[in-house]
């Protein structure tokens, strides 16, 4: 891969699930780029997650991103947001 291209893809499918539960292209490139953990889910799928504070109330979730990475370029394949942070969140790391 050479060193301008893109390291993610987001699919046609995340980008609609994105704009469906309001999360901003940004927020989600930031989880990429600098998660607070990694978790493999199963062969080929890992998630990328981080705690983000949304405004208005400053509220912290846990932005989840899923990510298929059987590829070079890494697709994303869904992504959301959770307030569940015990049920996700891997204390171990």
């Amino acid at each position: 891969m050479s060193a301008d291209a893109p390291r993610f893809v987001i699919t046609t499918h995340a980008a609609a699930e994105m704009a469906r539960r309001g999360l901003a292209a940004d927020t989600i490139l930031a989880v990429l780029e600098a998660p607070e953990q990694t978790v493999p889910v199963r062969t080929g799928r890992v998630v990328y997650q981080s705690r983000v504070a949304f405004p208005p109330d400053g509220h912290t979730y846990l932005v989840r991103v899923i990510v298929d990475t059987r590829q070079e370029t890494l697709e994303v394949v869904t992504a959301y947001r959770t307030s569940k942070l015990a049920k996700y969140w891997d204390e171990r790391s």
